[in-house]
């Protein structure tokens, strides 16, 4: 699959709308209860963009976007603004807000993750698109140095140790980070004169795998 490292304009992304989205499969059973399965081990993500398009000058930014990803072929970084830290949203980012694993004393490489709910049915979101420079790192409390200690992957939200953290040792990681993309669309209707008179295009973006 396409992707291109590169952040839609978190400018325009401010005042969309979107979230997770579930797939459920509901059977009714003759006796009135029901049985619930789903396919998806990870929720998927929609927004519509055109909501935060304030002025021509944003249509034409979205436009040049558009034209550069090829429509729908190549994949993009999004920041929802909904959700794109590991800590609260009114916090700062630390090392120790997100345990991610626990050392083995042989494995040296790991998956950044948030886990949501973590004090019961917990689920915890692999982060593939990290935001370069504000990941940072700890092991059984102390605080590591990127580059010292660790390098990090930022196309895939993978951490190298440069040596594996002892058997037992909790990892824990603060990030920000993006959502990959793509456009849902392969075309966008705009109207200069109905986007004055207070219309917007509608620009849906969906979640990909990567």
């Amino acid at each position: 699959m396409g992707f291109h490292e590169v952040r839609f304009p978190a400018s325009l992304s401010f005042g969309s709308i979107g979230g997770p989205e579930r797939r459920t499969d509901v059977v009714t059973l003759a006796n009135g209860f029901e049985e619930r399965n789903t396919p998806w081990a990870h929720s998927m993500r929609r927004y519509d963009a055109g909501l935060g398009m304030r002025s021509l000058d944003d249509v034409e930014l979205l436009i040049s976007f558009f034209e550069a990803r090829r429509g729908q072929l190549y994949g993009f970084r999004w920041k929802d603004w909904s959700d794109y830290k590991s800590s609260k949203a009114s916090a700062d980012v630390l090392y120790d807000d997100q345990i991610i694993a626990v050392g083995d004393g042989v494995t040296s490489n790991f998956q950044i993750v948030k886990t949501y709910s973590p004090t019961e049915n917990a689920y915890t979101r692999p982060i593939t698109k990290p935001v370069s420079g504000t990941v940072v790192v700890g092991v059984s409390g102390d605080q590591l140095q990127e580059t010292l200690d660790y390098t990090i992957d930022f196309a895939t939200g993978q951490i190298q140790f440069n040596h594996p953290p002892d058997e037992n040792a909790e990892i824990t990681a603060g990030f920000e980070f993006d959502v990959p993309v793509r456009f849902d669309a392969d075309r966008i209707h705009t109207s200069v004169a109905s986007f004055q008179a207070g219309d917007v295009p509608n620009v849906p973006v969906v979640e990909v795998r990567v």
